[in-house]
């Protein structure tokens, strides 16, 4: 399927998918605007049946794909945001390792755009909370320490930061790994932090609101 056509049928997805069931929450942010353009080719396409998987691909691409004529940081934003609703499934969060796609996702935490570092830490966050499985495969490869950079830096923008800390919450809630190397790394960046007991659900909310204290006042 060209990239046209992934486009039209993507942004169709988003438009047309049902959020009757997704109550607001504090992680959830307005959808990216965006206009479909559903041609008979793609409504064939979408009819078809393109797995989830295929979709995860296809938007994966999107994000991944250089900046120009043929991708725009809207055609990104709005692939980002086919994924990240597509990996609120417990069985696509765990799809991402055999997909290949951690890596991709963790580059757009380097990207030149805020828009897309804040969508990629959004995805991370939405991938890896209560779900054991994702949290071990972020913390495998090496996704925490550039997400407690993210959250500290006083040059990134306050809406990216914020998302970062809602990706390191949701990566160290009940895993203990990925807390020790959080809190090893937030000591490392000047935020002194002493061993924390992830599953203290206390003790990890006063780690993530002292971050979020930081945002606010930076």
């Amino acid at each position: 399927m060209g990239d046209k056509r992934l486009n039209d049928l993507l942004r169709w997805g988003i438009e047309h998918a049902d959020t009757t069931n997704n109550e607001p929450s504090a992680s959830q942010e307005p959808r990216a605007n965006s206009t479909s353009n559903l041609t008979p080719e793609v409504m064939a396409a979408l009819m078809g049946g393109p797995s989830d998987a295929d979709l995860m691909k296809a938007s994966m691409e999107i994000i991944s794909a250089p900046l120009g004529d043929a991708v725009s940081v809207g055609d990104k934003l709005i692939a980002f945001d086919n994924f990240e609703q597509l990996i609120e499934s417990l069985d696509n969060a765990n799809n991402i390792a055999n997909l290949g796609l951690w890596t991709p996702l963790l580059d757009q935490l380097q990207s030149d755009e805020s828009e897309l570092r804040r969508m990629a830490a959004w995805c991370i966050g939405t991938a890896v909370q209560n779900n054991a499985r994702t949290q071990e495969r972020l913390l495998a490869v090496g996704g925490v320490p550039p997400l407690v950079e993210m959250a500290m830096s006083e040059k990134e923008k306050a809406d990216v930061r914020r998302k970062a800390v809602y990706a390191l919450s949701s990566a160290c809630r009940n895993y203990q790994p990925a807390m020790d190397v959080c809190a090893e790394e937030l000591s490392k960046a000047g935020h002194q932090t002493d061993k924390v007991d992830a599953q203290d659900m206390e003790a990890v909310d006063q780690v993530m609101n002292a971050l979020r204290e930081k945002v606010k006042v930076a």
